[in-house]
């Protein structure tokens, strides 16, 4: 990336306004829950990964850590000890990740690949953090085996990502391109080249939404026809049960969906040309 380097009172500016904006956009879809009851859908990562492209890791990792604590503490109407036990640090780790792995250098491939190393790497950390230690040893409000809550945790880690993985690859590089035009010296100069000069790679686009398509489309079968179910409502109840299936069936088929189209419309594109 570029060696020019963004003064401090910017950088400090962008962490504000990322802490805002994240905690206003985590608010938004803050009751909408995940099969298990908690865990909320945010699509609002959008938000740390934009900043993380644009002003480097620690604006982005500060302004979600900050973000996230203000939207879970306003939500519960007081410093939420889970927000701050799980999810504060997460959202720190994945979004510095984020910003480093761009830091280097930037381009689309790397920006697709930092997406899902971020959003595997902070909602597995939220996830274990939440049950392990604010459910389980704090609150002590999960009484289940070791192996049922290592499962609650894997399966909200897969929840969170597949609900903000097309988010992040499909509304983030509009954004990124948009400031990239009309605000030039803010933005990095390798950022700034590549967004607006580079197509993103199809191929990879595509098989980042396909791959995990396929593998939910998996677990879902997995779950309804294998010993797999049975185990599942024997430690969550049918009616979870039946909600975490429909999950990996409809976050699957999703994006298997968005994945197949990029794919498709490359190759039409292609053959028009």
């Amino acid at each position: 990336m570029s060696k020019k380097m963004h003064a401090p009172s910017l950088l400090l500016t962008a962490t504000v306004i990322c802490a805002g904006l994240y905690a206003i956009g985590c608010y938004t879809t803050a009751y909408i829950p995940s099969p298990w009851g908690f865990g909320q859908f945010r699509p609002a990562v959008i938000i740390p990964a934009f900043f993380a492209t644009i002003f480097g890791p620690l604006p982005a990792a500060v302004g979600a850590a900050i973000g996230t604590l203000i939207a879970d503490s306003v939500k519960h109407g007081q410093l939420y000890l889970g927000s701050l036990i799980a999810a504060v640090p997460g959202n720190f780790i994945g979004f510095y990740i984020f910003g480093y792995i761009l830091k280097k250098k930037f381009n689309w491939t790397r920006f697709i690949i930092a997406s899902l190393i971020t959003l595997t790497v902070a909602n597995l950390i939220v996830a274990f953090l939440y049950i392990f230690v604010f459910k389980f040893l704090y609150l002590q409000a999960l009484n289940l085996p070791l192996e049922a809550l290592t499962y609650l945790s894997i399966g909200l880690t897969i929840w969170w990502f597949v609900t903000m993985l097309p988010f992040v690859l499909l509304v983030t590089p509009p954004l990124i391109r948009a400031v990239a035009s009309a605000f030039p010296s803010v933005v990095p100069e390798e950022v700034r080249v590549h967004s607006l000069a580079d197509e993103i790679p199809k191929i990879t686009f595509s098989l980042a939404m396909l791959i995990p398509g396929l593998i939910l489309l998996l677990i879902g079968l997995t779950t309804t026809f294998t010993i797999l179910g049975t185990y599942t409502v024997n430690f969550f109840g049918e009616t979870t049960t039946a909600f975490i299936e429909l999950m990996y069936y409809l976050s699957g088929a999703v994006l298997s969906f968005l994945g197949l189209f990029a794919l498709v419309g490359q190759k039409l594109s292609k053959s028009e040309g």
